[in-house]
């Protein structure tokens, strides 16, 4: 009897050793942070690994992951500052920073997340025009992202970034858009044509003017080239005739020369003439006509 009671005994504290150990062993997953209160107090996280904790007086209360969270705002309508009523929605990315702050700060942090998000994202888009909204994704997601990470440090949560996935707008003003774009781009060919119109009549100018400046460039520099060919031509001629002057001064017989020289020329170039109705008479013959008649007067005045 005695030794059934020992080993009822010895049973049970082996059962509730073994209780006390699996109680106090705790592995923690990587990428999972683990809120531990002790006596409903908070004690301390553990992190990735092998951890003992008391038990019955510690209690594992919250299980975090320092994963990236991907949050997703809902579509919803909002009303733009020239009330135009679209369809907006988002994704927000975020991540636990400080376990301890995202477990006593908020009740639950996504949906506080999701619901900041939702309201900073109607009152942006209610500031901002349609075209505004349209062209200037990136500079909403910025001023959401700045309202949404200061209100994250009190929750302990970083958010990393924010897209706007869909702007949904209505039918009929897609239509008006659509006309609209179609004559800014008609208005923006016309004004491109009249443009290049412009500059090839510009061009066209500058071209001609170009080439009346050339002619007029090139008449100023035949005229000048002309002169210049009149002026070395008079000016050689006057040297010559300064030459056959001294040239008589010294010697009479130069002026001779020149003559003789002359006669011959004019006889070189009358004997090349082919016609038949010519009669070449020597230089002296025509000095013994001269003569014969200077006698014949001398005669006539004799016999008088």
């Amino acid at each position: 009897m005695i030794s059934s009671i020992a080993e009822v005994f010895f049973i049970a504290v082996a059962v509730v050793v073994v209780l006390i150990i699996y109680k106090g062993v705790v592995i923690v997953p990587q990428a999972k942070i683990y809120i531990v209160e002790r006596l409903g107090k908070f004690s301390r996280s553990l992190s990735g690994g092998f951890h003992l904790i008391i038990p019955f007086f510690d209690q594992i209360q919250t299980i975090l992951s320092t994963k990236e969270h991907i949050i997703n705002i809902p579509s919803q309508p909002v009303i733009t500052r020239d009330n135009v009523t679209i369809q907006i929605d988002g994704i927000v990315f975020i991540a636990v920073i400080d376990p301890y702050k995202t477990t006593y700060n908020v009740t639950n942090y996504q949906v506080a997340v999701s619901n900041l998000a939702l309201t900073t994202l109607r009152s942006e888009i209610g500031s901002m025009t349609l075209d505004e909204i349209l062209s200037n994704r990136e500079k909403i997601n910025s001023r959401i992202l700045i309202v949404l990470d200061e209100a994250g440090s009190n929750w302990g949560t970083k958010v990393t970034r924010i897209e706007i996935s869909d702007i949904a707008v209505p039918k009929e003003i897609q239509e008006a858009m659509s006309m609209q774009m179609k004559a800014e781009r008609e208005k923006r060919a016309i004004e491109l044509k009249a443009q290049a119109d412009k500059e090839a009549v510009i061009r066209q100018s500058e071209a001609y003017r170009a080439e009346q400046f050339l002619k007029a460039e090139a008449i100023e520099r035949l005229a000048e080239a002309e002169a210049f060919q009149v002026k070395a031509v008079a000016r050689a001629q006057q040297e010559a005739m300064f030459m056959i002057s001294e040239a008589i001064n010294i010697n009479a017989k130069s002026a001779e020369y020149l003559l003789a020289k002359d006669r011959i020329s004019a006889f070189n170039e009358l004997a090349k003439n082919p016609s038949k109705d010519k009669i070449l008479v020597p230089y002296e013959a025509v000095e013994l006509i001269g003569s014969l008649t200077i006698l014949k007067d001398l005669l006539k005045k004799t016999d008088k």
